[in-house]
Parts: C-alpha cells; sequence; structure tokens
C-alpha cells in the first residue's frame, strides 16, 4: 500500500455528520469510522451544535469540510472566513481541511453555489497562486475536490484531471476524488470517467467522497439524494485499486434517511475493496439512456420537479 497521503491516514468509512443525526449518534454510539462537517455550519455558531460537535469530536476523527473558499475566484481572498475557519481548526482538530475546486462568488456577493472555473493556463496559475497562500495561512496542507459541473468553457485548454495533476504538484495540496462528480460530469460532458480516475495522481488522493445523483435523462445532477449506482461504485472500486485504499465518506444532504441506512451505503465500499477490478463497461455512458436501475433518482418531468444541484449546503445552524 502506498504511504500515507501528506502524512495523512486512512480512516477508513465514514459519513457526513448532519444534525438530523445528532441524537442517534448521541444515544447509540454507533461504529462508523469517522466523520466529516460542514465547516460552515459551525464557524460562527455556540450553543446546543458545537456543544454536540465536541462530544462526537471526543469520540470520533473529524474532518472539516468547506463550501464557500472560493479559491478560483478573481475577488481577493477572504481572510476574515480564512481567519474563523482557523480557529474552528484549532477548536476542532481535524484531521485536514478540505474545499472544492470552484468560485462561489464575485465582487463580494456569494452566489451559493460551487461554479466551475476556466481550465486554462491562466486560471491554473490564479489557482496555484491562492493554495499557497491559504497554506501558509491556515499552516497545513490544503485538500481541494473535484467539483461536479455543467457546462465547459469555450476557454478550457486541459481537462480537469491535468489542471488537478498541476495543481497538486506546484502546490504540494491534497486532493479529494468525487467519483460521484467525476460520473456525473462525465455524463454532462461525454468524457471517459475511467480514464480521468486513471489520470490523477494517486499519491496526493487523501480522502474519496461517494454520493447519489439525479438523472434528468439529459444530463445528471449531482443531489445527495439517493444511493449511490453501480457505475459510481465502480469508479471507487477502480479509485481504491490505484491508491491502494484512501478514507473514503458518505455525503447524504438531501431527503436525509436515518443514520442506519446511511451507515450501511457506505459500509457497501467493502464489498468494492475486496473484489478483482472488472473491465469497465459501457454501463457508464449508458446510464443517461437507462438510469433507475442503478438507483438514481430520476427525475422525467424538466418543469417544477428539476432539482437544483446541491452545491451550497444551506447552514444547519441559525
Amino acid at each position: 500500500m502506498p504511504s500515507p497521503r501528506l502524512g495523512l491516514p486512512n480512516l477508513g468509512l465514514g459519513v457526513g455528520l448532519r444534525s438530523i443525526h445528532f441524537p442517534h449518534i448521541l444515544e447509540h454510539n454507533p461504529e462508523v469510522d469517522w466523520f466529516e462537517i460542514i465547516s460552515e455550519n459551525y464557524m460562527d455558531s455556540g450553543g446546543r451544535p458545537r456543544y454536540v460537535l465536541d462530544q462526537i469530536a471526543e469520540r470520533y476523527p473529524i474532518v472539516m469540510h468547506g463550501v464557500s473558499l472560493s479559491i478560483g475566484s478573481t475577488d481577493p481572498l477572504n481572510f476574515e472566513y480564512l481567519s474563523k475557519l482557523k480557529r474552528l481548526a484549532a477548536a476542532v482538530n481535524p484531521l485536514w481541511v478540505s474545499d472544492h475546486l470552484c468560485w462561489t462568488g464575485v465582487q463580494s456577493l456569494n452566489a451559493h453555489d460551487l461554479l466551475p472555473i476556466p481550465l486554462n493556463e491562466q486560471t491554473l496559475s490564479h489557482v496555484v497562486s491562492r493554495v499557497r497562500q491559504v497554506q501558509d495561512f491556515l499552516e497545513r496542507p490544503l485538500v481541494l475536490e473535484n467539483p461536479s459541473s455543467y457546462v465547459t468553457f469555450a476557454g478550457s485548454t486541459m481537462s480537469e484531471w491535468e489542471f488537478l495533476s498541476r495543481m497538486a504538484e506546484q502546490t504540494g495540496c491534497g486532493l479529494l476524488l468525487d467519483v460521484n462528480n467525476v460520473y456525473v460530469s462525465s455524463i454532462n460532458h461525454d468524457f471517459d470517467p475511467f480514464e480521468y480516475v486513471r489520470s490523477v495522481p494517486h499519491e496526493r488522493i487523501v480522502q474519496i467522497h461517494l454520493a447519489g445523483h439525479s438523472n434528468c435523462r439529459t444530463h445528471l445532477i449531482d443531489t445527495h439524494d439517493n444511493h449511490v449506482i453501480d457505475p459510481v461504485w465502480e469508479l471507487y472500486r477502480l479509485a481504491h485499486q490505484f491508491t491502494g485504499g484512501v478514507s473514503t465518506l458518505l455525503e447524504w444532504d438531501a431527503r436525509i434517511p436515518a443514520f442506519p441506512v446511511v451507515h450501511a451505503e457506505v459500509l457497501k465500499a467493502k464489498q468494492y475493496m475486496a473484489a478483482e477490478l472488472s473491465p469497465p463497461s459501457a454501463s457508464a455512458a449508458d446510464e443517461s439512456v437507462a438510469p433507475s436501475a442503478g438507483g438514481a433518482a430520476e427525475y422525467v418531468d424538466s418543469g417544477s420537479s428539476v432539482p437544483h444541484p446541491l452545491a451550497y449546503v444551506p447552514m444547519e445552524v441559525e
């Protein structure tokens, strides 16, 4: 097995910590390996949410995952936000801090979404410079996740996996590989998701995300509201083999079921860790034609039932 990435351990199989599950976790102490919190849900809060988080952090490893860093924005870095993030990290003592390769606003306006950036030399230089500044400020490596996307830019000159590889090499940052995002974007943009997973620098991958998505027939949307479908599990199997095994987490952020259901979903990863790699099948490319077999939520009506991307997780704490 390769050495731990950036000196960071393989935590096993975890789930995203959501407040709806607080009572179950506190009462039953489930045998989950670790939890990931949404950083923004605790940066400005005290009271019961932080009290509960402190109790959970005493029992389980914690990782912080943000949605507002806006590393790709043309706005200056928000050091007030970074100061809050650093203070939360000092209090929670997470194993690492992650966010997304995206931008979330401009001219101080927050779009509350994870928006894609053009992938070219200019944006690479811009993002590399900002990642270095953030890492210097936080005094720890940053881990960045590949986003799901729904549009491409005429100004892009490289693939997303090349951008991520060069960004990681130039900054020393870690990568959070979201295999559901890889799959969603591959259908939306018609690229080979297996080539993506084969091409990213596996020694830089600190963590893997799993999630469900919604199939709108003509495109997929990353909604985190269902079970992981089979083609995404196949990508996970491939990523597991290339990385030798890294911390794996299931995200479920809409229509959230009971905690045992969420926990059972991530435990399915065990069978893909043990199984031999099968050749990439046509099922991945065909999922947009036969979407319901793998378990993805299907939205046939393009009217009011079309879901919104789950790119921004609303604040749970008032």
